[in-house]
């Protein structure tokens, strides 16, 4: 019995990626300049223009998945004789994952025969789309579904997320990041290095003077807790400033060249969060990597 991987634009993969993996992306939502965009697939979109809007203060809003929208794409998966496992953005930033949960439940009525697997990440971006590319890679190595589903709810715990934005006024505004931190650095140019937690909320890890500086603790960070590289795939993003992801790249393959480097725009629904400048790192640790 077979099974579909799902996931959301959260993910950040490319269209070659989820074409050849066969992963199904149920869509996130942006409102800008009064247009409701739905992505799918964020190729092809003006990343650079869209993060000069933002730095210029133009106004936006993000709509989670709602469960009508997973229980039509799960019944198509199901009737075809399919299970389901979704492999979702962080609940700690949205409730798109009650959503998917929402809809299983109600499905499994209708089809009870059927499994329908539902995996919080806890990450975001690559945080999220290496992940759901394990994900794939497990099924196609002709695991199960439940064994599947297990590895990714562990291997989520051993993934790193840290990142640096230019401007914390982005994550108050949206209510990813409290008040109270949100007043650091403006003043002194001290540059909050962010990461992802245990519960997949966005907490502040330590501070830097200047972006140089800041970048740099990037890379210290993977020196620091990156476990085994030359196996893994480790995964950049970027709201503009692409010369600083490439800089980046570079200082990690430095210290211990991984695999493969996965460099991609930030995709704009979680990007209207973290806002113009951004720059992430995505890795593996050790199984308690997030809470350090």
């Amino acid at each position: 019995m077979g099974f579909t991987i799902v996931t959301d634009t959260g993910a950040n993969i490319t269209d070659k990626v989820r074409a050849h993996y066969g992963i199904e992306v149920v869509p996130l939502t942006l409102i800008m300049e009064g247009e409701e965009l739905q992505f799918t697939s964020t190729e092809g979109f003006d990343y650079d223009d869209y993060y000069e809007k933002l730095k210029e203060g133009m106004k936006v809003s993000t709509s989670q998945v709602n469960p009508a929208q997973f229980a039509q794409c799960f019944e198509k998966i199901l009737e075809k004789g399919d299970d389901v496992l979704y492999i979702g953005l962080s609940g700690g930033v949205t409730g798109s994952i009650n959503s998917a949960k929402t809809a299983a439940s109600d499905l499994s009525e209708e089809f009870p025969e059927r499994q329908i697997r539902i995996v919080d990440s806890l990450g975001a971006a690559l945080g999220q789309g290496i992940l759901v590319v394990e994900a794939a890679q497990c099924r196609d190595e002709g695991m199960s579904l439940d064994e599947t589903a297990d590895r990714i709810d562990f291997q989520k715990y051993c993934m790193y997320q840290v990142f640096v934005v230019d401007d914390l006024k982005h994550l108050k505004r949206t209510g990813r990041l409290s008040g109270a931190l949100a007043s650091l650095g403006t003043m002194m140019d001290i540059k909050p290095i962010l990461k992802g937690n245990t519960e997949g909320k966005i907490v502040v890890e330590c501070k830097a003077r200047g972006r140089k500086q800041a970048i740099k603790a990037l890379a210290e960070k993977y020196r620091d807790l990156v476990v085994d590289p030359e196996e893994q795939i480790v995964g950049i993003s970027y709201g503009g400033h692409r010369e600083d992801a490439v800089h980046l790249a570079n200082l990690i393959t430095k210290i211990a060249e991984p695999k493969k480097i996965w460099m991609v725009a930030h995709e704009p629904v979680t990007g209207s969060h973290v806002g113009p400048g951004m720059l992430a790192l995505y890795f593996k640790g050790a199984d308690d990597v997030r809470a350090f």
